[in-house]
């Protein structure tokens, strides 16, 4: 289905029947299919929206460079549209930093009732001193690497280093959803946590590289009505490498028989 919010067209799906409402946030770079089997493990009992968020899946892309708050003043937006009051808020990778933004806020239209964070992002990691060489050599190539008779000399040397460059979700990006994208991951939630009212699950991989456990760790520690069950021998996306483990999870705290 799809349905204009804003002159932006944003695909989604409604599955279950339940009185309550779950909405999940996407992943960065995902499309809301890849969240078929969360939505199944409580769709029995709960009516479940997935969406693509703007740039993601088959929804339209941003006309301009969006950080996180615009994101969680979209969704808002989105809610509304569909006429959500009041929603259990389920959010990986990226979703959960939309998440964090609304939740932290002091006022807010929707009402969220609960919390489910899965791998989520929002942690700023902490450069290693190696880490901070290699990206100052970076912003020092760039520049050399720009200049338009160092592009003539040898321009295909200078395409191939450009394509290295940057995670694979980056490099995967538009123009315009790299900008997206640096605006999110400079940006340090830590200080919002402890302004996150709800009750709030936390389901991670030990094994995740992407978000790892000790931030998962954080945000236990620093959200006020926390809880963390981690599903041993998973990444990144844990609830796709064990969805058998993951889905009891969900049931046991959703108590779905």
């Amino acid at each position: 289905m799809e349905i204009a919010v804003d002159d932006y067209k944003i695909s989604y799906k409604i599955t279950g029947e339940g009185e309550e409402t779950v909405v999940i946030l996407q992943g960065w770079g995902t499309e809301f299919s890849v969240y078929d089997s969360v939505a199944a493990c409580i769709s029995s009992q709960y009516r479940v929206l997935q969406f693509d968020l703007p740039g993601f899946g088959a929804s339209e892309e941003p006309r301009e460079a969006w950080d996180v708050d615009m994101y969680a003043d979209f969704f808002l937006k989105l809610m509304d549209a569909l006429k959500i009051s009041e929603a259990v808020l389920l959010g990986h990778s990226y979703g959960g930093r939309v998440i964090i933004k609304l939740a932290s806020r002091e006022e807010l239209p929707l009402k969220i009732s609960r919390i489910v964070l899965v791998d989520s992002a929002g942690i700023l990691p902490k450069r290693t001193w190696r880490q901070k060489m290699k990206i100052r050599r970076y912003k020092v190539l760039k520049k050399i690497v720009n200049l338009k008779l160092i592009y003539k000399i040898c321009p295909e040397l200078i395409d191939e280093w450009k394509s290295r460059q940057g995670s694979e979700d980056y490099r995967n990006a538009t123009p315009m959803m790299r900008q997206c994208m640096v605006k999110a991951v400079n940006e340090d939630l830590t200080e919002l946590l402890p302004k996150i009212r709800q009750e709030t699950l936390l389901i991670w991989g030990d094994m995740d590289t992407a978000t790892p456990i000790t931030d998962a760790k954080l945000m236990e520690e620093r959200i006020p009505d926390a809880g963390l069950a981690v599903i041993p021998g998973t990444g990144h996306f844990c609830f796709l490498e064990k969805p058998g483990q993951f889905a009891g999870i969900m049931r046991s705290y959703f108590h779905i028989r």
